[in-house]
């Protein structure tokens, strides 16, 4: 444990001169504000003021990568939007997320103890079916095939405008991944020269702090942010199932660990943009403890993302972007079973926007890929267990057309070539009808694909045996959605029935294997509602209930449990307050036959955030602020213990200890 927090303790101070160098970037040329900045805070202040009929015309670009209002978006969509981010906060990406319709809190054994479910789905000891965007560009994970908990914990939210979240599958025009959901990050624009810097702390060492910039000069922009987060060590007492006091391949493991849960993270962004051609970057790093096969040890994950591109427009109807895409992860564990992995994933891709005629959208491209990487987990580390590269490529197109004044259609495809798997392709179709400005319904068929990863088909350790034979998994989906919105008030409501094919899964007993063998069907229904009851006053809420069987017939194969149901109350005064509390509660998830740990059932996660700024009690320029802030997590200091779901599917982790609170200052400059 101490060669991992020697490594914390390096990001905490890496951290710390980041955001300091992020507030003097920031700072600089403050003086020169201009009329553009002084619109940007102008435009903020009437976001805060928002009423829902307004918030709900916001554009949205995900579905068909043009801006569309959330109800003519040819996707089942949710929006987490900067007025929703303000009044509920949040510490990490997993928090907010966690509010999100149809979204579930979960967990893995090893390398995934924070996950994100949609709709029910993780057949997967990863979070490989769920695709995340940075801006639009993608960031996968590819040795085990979906490592996401150092996103969810580490990415820096202070520097987020808002999150777009598509339910269903985005294979067509996102590849491999998109299966379940798609997550895009889309970050501040620069519209003019801002900086905050916030600092919070609590008891039993809890910390959490950050930074963001937005710089403007000329046709020259740049934002940027840093955040660092450590929660209180959680001491527990981790009992050992029977099975595993005497696993033949594994060191002997005592009846129990007296242990402690860690749970720091640290991430960074920078995004720089001049007349078209853009850079963005981002870095997250997380640090928890794993629990597997009896064992207990840390865990380190990193992943470094970039890319570079360049927007042009060949006419006025025709938008033309390039795109560079590099994601680089690494997964390291300072126990049993010594895993050391490095994975790289390159995506060069050309997109094409093409307003055809009034009533005609196209969207089209052709993008390459190529994945690499290697894992050592013997404990010498004197031998390759698992590795090597696949080139890919592909083209996609979509079709919007508007064929009635009520009613667009939408048709697209995405065809792809994997090295050693055969050519594919996966359609999507559907029809929006609108009969009035206050409803639309939605009715869209889509399938996805996600090839198998590298340690799916190359691992060779004596628990378990890749397969270089296997074939992508591929999701049909069928969605019906329909949306109600008025002046104060939005509901929807949507059901989908999702059907997973060639699911890979492992079989036999050590040791174990990789094949096509799985299949299983989800249906369910979503359910949401915002209403203000004035312009200070909002609230919001959803439910989510979710079925499930395999192709044996089994019910209710995962995880996730089958209710879950979310709401949250917001007040926003023009004093400066900002007050909100959110609640997530989840059903009792499945047992499994030798749990010896706690199994937590119907839990409850409620979150509270509170913001007052205190500067016009200090007589400070319009240009500057401060504030008190203050964030809680659990306030009904509710310990959760979820399934550590995956090869060894016999007993639960522990995912969220008891209530935590944060509080400190932030501090701004150019912005009120």
């Amino acid at each position: 444990m101490g060669k991992a927090i020697g490594m914390i303790d390096t990001s905490k101070f890496r951290a710390v001169i980041v955001a300091s160098l992020l507030l003097v970037l920031a700072t600089y040329g403050m003086s020169q504000q201009t009329s553009t900045q002084q619109n940007s805070g102008n435009e903020t202040a009437d976001l805060a003021s928002m009423d829902l009929e307004q918030l709900m015309n916001l554009k949205v670009t995900t579905a068909s990568l043009f801006s569309d209002t959330l109800s003519q978006a040819p996707s089942i969509m949710s929006v987490v939007t900067s007025d929703e981010l303000r009044r509920f906060g949040g510490l990490t990406l997993g928090e907010i997320l966690d509010r999100v319709p149809g979204l579930t809190q979960s967990s893995q054994y090893f390398t995934d103890r924070s996950l994100i479910a949609a709709d029910g789905d993780q057949t997967k000891t990863s979070g490989a079916h769920i695709l995340f965007l940075i801006n639009g560009r993608p960031t996968r994970e590819v040795m085990e095939g979906g490592i996401i908990s150092d996103l969810l914990e580490s990415f820096p939210v202070e520097i987020l405008e808002r999150i777009e979240i598509i339910r269903g599958p985005g294979s067509v025009l996102y590849g491999s991944n998109a299966f379940s959901a798609v997550v895009n990050l889309i970050t501040r624009k620069a519209e003019g020269n801002q900086a905050s810097v916030k600092g919070m702390g609590g008891a039993n060492g809890a910390m959490a702090a950050s930074g963001h910039f937005t710089y403007k000069r000329g046709d020259f922009s740049m934002v940027g942010a840093s955040q660092i987060h450590e929660a209180p060590d959680w001491n527990l007492v981790y009992l050992v199932p029977p099975p595993l006091q005497h696993n033949p391949d594994a060191p002997p493991e005592p009846p129990f660990h007296d242990t402690y849960l860690v749970d720091r993270g640290t991430g960074d962004y920078v995004g720089m943009n001049y007349k078209g051609l853009s850079f963005m970057s981002a870095f997250t790093e997380w640090q928890s403890t794993a629990f597997v096969q009896g064992a207990v040890g840390e865990t380190r994950q990193t992943r470094d993302f970039a890319d570079l591109g360049y927007e042009h427009k060949v006419r006025d109807n025709w938008d033309m972007n390039f795109n560079g895409t590099y994601t680089r992860t690494t997964f390291m564990t300072f126990a049993y079973p010594y895993t050391d992995r490095d994975s790289k994933e390159f995506v060069a891709e050309w997109t094409n926007l093409i307003t055809l005629t009034s009533k005609d959208r196209l969207t089209a491209g052709i993008l390459f890929s190529r994945i690499s990487g290697t894992e050592v987990a013997s404990i010498d580390h004197s031998a390759e267990d698992a590795g090597g590269n696949r080139p890919a490529g592909g083209f996609y197109a979509q079709l919007d057309h508007q064929l009635l004044s009520t009613v667009k259609l939408v048709g697209g495809f995405q065809s792809n070539k994997f090295a050693g798997i055969p050519f594919s392709t996966v359609p999507r179709g559907g029809v929006i009808w609108s009969p009035s400005h206050t409803v639309s319904i939605k009715a869209l068929y889509g399938e996805a694909f996600r090839p198998p990863s590298l340690d799916e088909t190359s691992l060779n350790i004596p628990d378990i045996h890749g397969n270089s034979n296997l074939r992508p998994e591929l999701v049909e989906s069928f969605d019906l959605g329909v949306d109600l919105q008025f002046s104060h008030l939005q509901l929807g409501a949507n059901y989908f029935h999702n059907h997973q094919i060639h699911s890979i899964i492992t079989v036999g007993e050590a040791p174990i294997h990789y094949e096509n063998l799985g299949g299983v069907v989800f249906n369910g229904v979503v359910g949401e509602g915002k209403y203000f009851f004035r312009k200070d006053f909002f609230a919001q809420g959803s439910f989510l209930y979710q079925t499930n069987r395999d192709q044996t017939g089994t019910s209710n194969v995962t995880p996730i449990p089958n209710y879950g149901f979310k709401s949250g109350v917001s007040y926003e005064s023009s004093r400066g307050l900002v007050l909100g509390i959110f609640d997530v509660s989840d059903g009792k998830p499945k047992p499994y036959a030798f749990n010896v740990n706690p199994l937590t059932g119907w839990h409850n996660s409620l979150n509270a955030e509170a913001r007052q700024d205190v500067s016009r009690y200090l007589h400070m320029s319009e240009r500057n602020s401060v504030a008190i802030v203050a964030h809680a997590n659990d306030l009904l200091d509710q310990a959760v213990w979820l399934p550590g779901f995956g090869f060894f599917n016999i007993d639960s982790i522990p995912v969220q200890q008891g209530r935590t609170v944060y509080a400190g200052l932030e501090f701004s400059r150019g912005q009120r």
